[in-house]
């Protein structure tokens, strides 16, 4: 009951409120977000982490501004819309892992500041010192490709040389960038990465390459045939 009022509380006041279901301690975290958009890449990619890691739900994010709308599961719960964190144990570093069906309007500025203000405060709580957003950039021929944007030229650099193309045509819109340029004003490090799609509808192919290119970089080995035996749903 104390935590259905402090949401209500929070919603009347109108401001973002972060549930916590379980502590953990990460050693040496990486924040990784999967959010929708273009062909929905960055939450298809997020889906694939958390379900290759088993990773575990220990927070969510409730805000007022996210749709007028909720979501129903297969076995007909309802559930507001909301932002889920996930940990996932690596050997080297812990993965936090932010995912959702939803973003705030993208007429709304002041609210996609205020969510990832929020989003990297709680990152920066859990001790996170880099960052790595997910999404989709449209393309209008079938190419695949995944490109990099980053808080400086030494990290662009380095994952031009993994594989990524530099990203220079100038805009990466809602949280997927927002996130990225709020973290270098917070002096956090952290690269965008963005998989080529038509965008006409949830692209899985897109997902699971930047999920790939992701995994290349941690230094995890991807078997052949992965992609078909993991649901993103």
């Amino acid at each position: 009951m104390c935590k259905m009022f402090n949401l209500l509380q929070a919603v009347l006041m109108d401001k973002p409120y972060l549930r916590i279901l379980s502590k953990q301690s990460l050693e040496n975290p990486i924040f990784v977000q999967g959010l929708p958009g273009f062909g929905n890449v960055g939450r298809i990619a997020a889906h694939f982490l958390v379900k290759f890691f088993d990773a575990k739900p220990f927070a969510e994010l409730y805000s007022p501004t996210f749709p007028d709308y909720i979501s129903i599961t297969p076995k007909g719960v309802a559930y507001l819309p909301k932002y889920d964190f996930y940990y996932a144990p690596l050997e080297k570093n812990n993965l936090v892992i932010m995912s959702g069906e939803i973003q705030p309007s993208f007429d709304d500025v002041l609210a996609h500041y205020a969510i990832c203000e929020e989003v990297l405060d709680f990152a920066e709580s859990l001790t996170c010192k880099f960052v790595v957003t997910m999404g989709g950039v449209p393309i209008t021929e079938d190419k695949t490709e995944i490109f990099v944007a980053a808080t400086n030229n030494r990290l662009a650099t380095d994952f031009m040389e993994k594989g990524a193309a530099i990203y220079s045509k100038g805009k990466i819109v809602g949280g997927t960038g927002l996130t990225l340029a709020l973290a270098k004003e917070r002096n956090i490090d952290g690269v965008c990465l963005l998989g080529t799609t038509l965008g006409f509808k949830a692209d899985r192919e897109a997902g699971f390459l930047v999920f790939k290119f992701l995994m290349k970089v941690l230094g995890e080995e991807i078997k052949e045939g992965l992609k078909d035996d993991i649901p993103t749903e």
